[in-house]
């Protein structure tokens, strides 16, 4: 009964909500420890489209014995027969890809065709690409007298975050699992229902019992107990850097190891020999992407003095013609934000920016015309922004960009680094070269040439308080294997 319960919720773009009543812990679908739920909602219409268990600490504790357990068998099983039961689940994945999209476009308000895209195409990479990723891992080496053997880490909370629910839970699944990992993952509370069709697949593929569970909950029901757990060896955590602190703190009580993908405040150099129109329009967009819900947003677009009112007036246009409105219509270009209280965090950071003397070029407080219902937000421009203003400093997490004038290299990349984050990064010139000098300056994890295209294997990953650790590819198998020294 329970697995036909679970089988039968799939989403439509109208009907009955989704309604998810059981855990997946230790191979089957369980009835929760307690009988509190959490509400999903559309993030267009505002109307409540699912609801999951609200899981409590007896929940982890079950999901923890049932991953020890599983962890012993998992862990003996060759790397590249893991990594064969990755590819089956990347390619159910690939099989569900139009309905995970359809689905994370109603929960997190992406369009259509870039959820189908994103939302659903790297969670399907992400498992996908193992069998590579599997192959280019050094499990042992010879060191002198020594064997030098890589080893699975041990049991593994993955807590991830709304924003790509479903993607961040893969990337750490998959490379979790290909070490030789056994997993229990705290979807978000806010958007979890793509969580439920993994452990769907998983169920289906027939994996051993509690190699992978799913526990939906809150932070303080599920994520700290998780943290805390004297036999999870590991938390990978995807997040604000305020709860990543948390996470940290909880966990060092018994000293676990801890990856962290927090927050940014990226910023786009475009540099003053750089093709101004194709870096403006293409920063909008990689401002923009997912209504500004990425950590890795380029938010902050570094424009030579000289060169400021032509980019405003490319950035005012560029604003002029994207379409805001319901992601399900093939013409928009940008959907709501998640949640209400999201939307009224940005349109906070919109009214502080003009307290704080910003130039609006574009956007401003208020809804979009016409779209009185969801979250939706105005496409937002902001221009002679000083790098002191809060704008310029706080992750908004919302279509928001702020122009910062500078007058010379060396204070661009001043300005640059000048925040508590470090994760991503732009520069634009019309020398590749010189591009490079100065994206090897700027102190992030990962920073795009002349708008190169995101690469899902290279490793992501920030400084500072951006967090530490990577993922994806090879870099991210790494974070989930210990290092073993046999002196022969």
């Amino acid at each position: 009964m329970a697995v036909e319960t679970q089988a039968a919720a799939r989403p439509t773009h109208e009907g009955e909500p989704i309604v998810r009543d059981r855990l997946y812990i230790g191979g089957e679908w369980v009835e929760p420890h307690g009988s509190g739920t959490f509400e999903v909602v559309d993030a267009t219409t505002e109307a409540v489209i699912g609801t999951v268990p609200a899981g409590d600490s007896e929940d982890v504790d079950a999901a923890v014995r049932a991953a020890r357990s599983a962890f012993e068998q998992w862990s003996q099983v060759s790397p590249h027969e893991r990594a064969e039961a990755c590819q089956a689940i990347g390619a159910k994945l690939a099989e569900r890809a139009e309905e995970i999209a359809l689905l994370v476009s109603r929960e997190v308000g992406m369009p259509l065709n870039l959820s189908a895209m994103i939302q659903a195409g790297l969670p399907a990479m992400d498992f996908s690409s193992i069998p590579t990723v599997v192959e280019e891992t050094q499990w042992e080496e010879r060191v002198g007298n020594s064997l030098i053997v890589r080893e699975p880490v041990g049991v593994v909370g993955c807590i991830t975050p709304w924003n790509y629910p479903l993607h961040q839970i893969c990337a750490k699944v998959a490379p979790a699992l290909a070490a030789g990992c056994a997993v229990i993952v705290k979807p978000s509370e806010v958007k979890p229902l793509s969580a439920f069709v993994l452990a769907e697949i998983v169920d289906e593929l027939g994996l051993p019992a509690g190699v992978f569970n799913l526990v939906s909950g809150d932070g303080p029901g599920v994520g700290e107990p998780m943290a805390a757990h004297p036999d999870v060896d590991m938390i990978s955590f995807t997040g604000s850097t305020r709860a990543g602190k948390r996470v940290s703190e909880v966990a060092s009580g018994t000293v676990k190891r801890v990856a962290l993908e927090l927050g940014g405040k990226s910023p786009n150099v475009i540099l003053d020999d750089a093709d101004l129109e194709a870096a403006v329009v293409d920063g909008v967009g990689k401002c923009y992407l997912n209504s500004g819900q990425t950590c890795s947003a380029l938010t902050r677009m570094l424009v030579p003095r000289e060169k400021l009112e032509a980019a405003e007036q490319i950035a005012a246009a560029v604003v002029e013609q994207i379409k805001v409105g319901d992601p399900l219509e093939p013409d928009t270009r940008l959907g709501p934000l998640v949640s209400d209280a999201q939307r009224e965090r940005v349109q906070g950071y919109i009214k502080k920016g003009q307290e704080e003397g910003a130039k609006l070029v574009a956007g401003g407080e208020g809804a979009p015309e016409g779209l009185d219902r969801g979250y939706f937000v105005k496409p937002t421009v902001f221009s002679e922004v000083r790098p002191d203003m809060t704008i310029a400093q706080e992750e908004i997490f919302g279509p928001v960009l702020v122009l910062i004038p500078y007058d010379d290299e060396d204070q661009a990349v001043a300005i640059a680094n000048d925040t508590i984050y470090g994760l991503a990064g732009g520069v634009w010139s019309g020398d590749p070269e010189h591009a490079q000098r100065v994206a090897r300056r700027i102190r992030t994890g990962q920073i795009e040439i002349n708008g190169a295209t995101f690469n899902p294997l290279a490793p992501f990953g920030g400084y500072k308080q951006s967090g530490h650790g990577r993922e994806l590819g090879k870099f991210g198998l790494e974070e989930f294997l210990e290092v073993k020294s046999l002196q022969l």
